[in-house]
């Protein structure tokens, strides 16, 4: 037989995945599991998003969008990013891909050649290596450490740049530590960004799941880094929707137009009716999202309290997202 693609064959699978489906296993064999691999809400996506979904299918909104998605729905991204952070985008500058996990690999598609790498703070959600590895791209890890609440410091950053750096990967907030970065913090990584001219993916998909803290969006740091900023979100976390499969992103207009037309000729747009339940989402009332972020601190208390009162295991109290990252070293 002739060979396989090599790049595939390298390719290793979601551990992440893999845990979930043993647990499912597990449970059907009638053994009592807990499962925390998997980064899904356990509430129900609220009533008034079902609803919408429904409506569309009725009114028989069930044939072919744009490849970027539908208008109406661009329109809901621009505006929430503007209510929320000011940021100015045009529809003409969102890409909307089945789940956010989509956006982050045609991001990869259009910004990266054989050979160019990509900066990776560690630790890190286990798609970010592979999916860089899919294009042919070099993943350059950088460990991170409690010292520093496992975030990216300035001089971690100018160590790890290269001629051949072409993007830094930023998850803010972070999956699988829960660190938030401050605004301070930001600032100091977007001179160095800037000044070395590289690009770089901010994966908010956790922004609306913060505590105590006030999250800072990378791109509303000025013209310049926004330009350089390919922002990437969805609606799988904060409106309990992991499986209607809507993710976002906004980029400057010449990545973003390479998006679409990689999305013209990959999936298209995510399921029509979908994307019409994600307009009501990134339109209604944050009522519902408010109540599901509001237990997900109390877990998070919780938590932090019970591991660290265990023996040979602790853990930092995360400021975002909804994971502990434990520390088992002793």
């Amino acid at each position: 037989m002739k060979e396989l693609s090599r790049i595939a064959s390298a390719i290793a699978p979601s551990s992440t995945l893999a845990i979930n489906a043993l647990a499912n296993q597990l449970r059907s064999e009638g053994v009592d599991v807990k499962n925390f691999g998997v980064g899904e809400p356990d509430f129900n996506t609220p009533d008034n998003i079902k609803e919408a979904g429904i409506r569309a299918i009725q009114e028989n909104k069930t044939r072919y969008t744009p490849a970027a998605g539908v208008l109406a729905l661009r329109e809901a991204v621009c505006k929430k990013l503007k209510d929320e952070f000011g940021l100015d985008y045009e529809p003409s500058q969102i890409a909307i891909a089945s789940g956010a996990k989509h956006n982050v690999y045609i991001a990869f598609a259009v910004l990266l050649n054989p050979g160019d790498e990509v900066i990776l703070p560690a630790p890190y959600w286990v798609t970010y290596a592979e999916a860089i590895k899919m294009f042919g791209g070099v993943p350059v890890v950088v460990p991170t450490t409690e010292e520093t609440e496992f975030k990216l410091t300035p001089d971690m950053l100018k160590a790890a740049i290269t001629p051949r750096t072409k993007l830094l990967l930023l998850n803010n907030p972070s999956n699988p530590t829960g660190a938030v970065y401050t605004r301070e913090e930001l600032i100091a990584l977007k001179d160095i960004i800037v000044e070395n001219d590289i690009y770089v993916m901010s994966d908010e998909i956790y922004r609306a799941l913060t505590y105590g803290v006030k999250f800072t969006s990378l791109a509303t740091l000025g013209e310049d880094i926004k330009e350089l900023t390919i922002l990437i979100n969805g609606v799988s976390k904060a409106y309990a929707m992991t499986g209607w499969r809507v993710g976002l992103a906004a980029a400057n207009p010449t990545i973003a137009k390479l998006m679409s037309n990689y999305l013209s000729h990959s999936t298209g747009a995510p399921g029509t009716m979908c994307q019409y339940a994600a307009i009501e989402a990134l339109n209604s009332p944050r009522d519902e999202c408010e109540k599901m972020r509001d237990a997900f601190d109390e877990r998070r208390r919780y938590f932090v309290d019970r591991v660290n009162r265990m023996e040979g295991v602790s853990c930092c109290e995360p400021k975002g997202a909804f994971y502990i990252f434990m520390n088992i070293k002793e």
